[in-house]
């Protein structure tokens, strides 16, 4: 799973112009959990699960999560096939 960063979770819904109630609506998370995840820097401490639910909820949006690159890991809207 290359969505691992509390930044990459905040550019995400940023680049979706999603609230952070609307994501935690589309993944059936409380408006305190994404809140609280969203809080600070570095690694998101979190249960698989709902890493998962999140991860899936952004890339349904439109985003793709990218690997560290030197620069650490990223994100980018989809490219529209």
């Amino acid at each position: 799973m290359s969505f691992s960063t509390r930044q990459q979770l905040r550019a995400a819904r940023a680049m979706l112009g999603w609230s952070q109630q609307e994501l935690a609506d589309k993944c059936g998370l409380s408006l305190g959990t994404v809140s609280r995840l969203e809080t600070g820097d570095g690694d998101l401490a979190t249960r698989f699960d709902t890493l998962k639910k999140l991860q899936e909820a952004l890339e349904s949006g439109g985003i793709e999560f990218t690997p560290s690159n030197g620069h650490g890991p990223g994100v980018r809207p989809r490219k529209k096939a």
